[in-house]
């Protein structure tokens, strides 16, 4: 498996997502501890009183930056992995990857930071471009065996 470049070029940009993962879950605990709002009363109790136990819209927009993050990132996960054994192209491969991590990355920071429309929208669509194409590829290897 470690001799598989496609493998290892898929490694590579698999854990910058979920590093970027990562960080927008810490975002969002800083946020939440900045803004004084706590999903739960315990939390909210030991950092001031129940009136702290609230919602906050800066606190969401970073829950669903990161929600956005599992529905897209955790099918290219998969998709990718399927695709690496597929034997593609590495350079072709690693333009997939590439476009997907960048998307995600251009599509986190517009989110976070309410870049004017359609700078989301754009990353998003930019991003599932390579996850469409590798669905179809995936699909077309593996029709002669359903």
């Amino acid at each position: 498996m470690m001799e598989n470049e496609v493998f290892l070029s898929f490694t590579f940009y698999s854990t910058i997502l979920i590093l970027k993962m990562y960080v927008v879950a810490i975002i969002t605990g800083q946020v939440r501890l900045r803004k004084k709002a706590f999903a739960n009363p315990e939390d909210a109790l030991r950092n001031g009183g129940l009136q702290f136990y609230r919602q906050d819209p800066d606190v969401e927009r970073c829950r669903r930056a990161h929600c956005n993050d599992m529905e897209n990132i955790f099918p290219f996960l998969f998709l990718g992995a399927i695709y690496s054994l597929l034997d593609p192209s590495p350079t072709v491969a690693r333009i997939h990857f590439f476009i997907f991590c960048v998307g995600r990355i251009v599509h986190t920071i517009a989110y976070l930071l309410q870049l004017r429309a359609p700078t989301r929208s754009v990353a998003y669509s930019v991003a599932q471009l390579p996850c469409f194409s590798m669905a179809l590829q995936i699909l077309l290897a593996t029709i002669p065996y359903w």
